[in-house]
């Protein structure tokens, strides 16, 4: 079995930076895609970046220049920079990644439970 543990999140002032990480531990064979979804109060759930495993980045037009994601394939871990933070930056941050588990004939995506940044003054 494969999980995800997020770490990182808090109350932070609007300006301010936040540093998420998310570390992926069990049986893996590989893993592909790993990125930051969120999730406001009210609001659907949107992909924040996403980072390939040869490094290649994606981001929502909303963070671009702001949030950074970067990963580490020996640790199986990714992370995510977020900069000059605004009260709209205020959401449930979820971690996922398509792993190959040992045992298994396909990626499959797992999730973390979520860590919550707060963005207030």
């Amino acid at each position: 079995q494969v999980q995800l543990a997020e770490s990182g999140g808090g109350l932070v002032h609007p300006g301010e930076s936040l540093r998420l990480s998310c570390v992926a531990s069990g049986n893996i064979a590989s893993i592909n895609d790993m990125g930051w979804y969120r999730q406001a109060p009210g609001k659907q759930r949107e992909l924040v970046a996403v980072i390939s495993r040869g490094g290649s980045t994606n981001y929502a037009d909303s963070v671009k220049g702001r949030f950074t994601i970067s990963r580490d394939n020996a640790k199986n871990t990714v992370n995510l920079q977020m900069d000059s933070l605004k009260p709209e930056d205020t959401a449930v941050y979820e971690c996922y990644a398509e792993v190959w588990a040992v045992g298994r004939s396909r990626y499959l995506e797992v999730w973390g439970q979520g860590t919550l940044v707060t963005v207030s003054s």
